[in-house]
């Protein structure tokens, strides 16, 4: 269960990432991208990144371990 938070957590990051520096109009689902002022976008979808890849290798790493 943990690994799925893991997960959304890279997508929501790598597509709010991609969503600002593609500079699109569109409407998004990106979560950062409707909750923070512009200038933290960038910044907060790289940390969702980053804690959600260290989630889903932390939960890999447990899970090897308990074999």
């Amino acid at each position: 269960m943990i690994e799925v938070l893991g997960i959304i957590l890279v997508v929501q990051g790598v597509g709010g990432f991609i969503n600002r520096v593609a500079e699109s109009s569109s409407k998004s689902w990106f979560v950062q991208l409707h909750l923070l002022p512009d200038w933290l976008h960038i910044p907060v979808s790289v940390v969702m990144v980053l804690v959600g890849a260290g989630v889903v290798l932390g939960d890999m790493v447990r899970k090897r371990r308990a074999r």
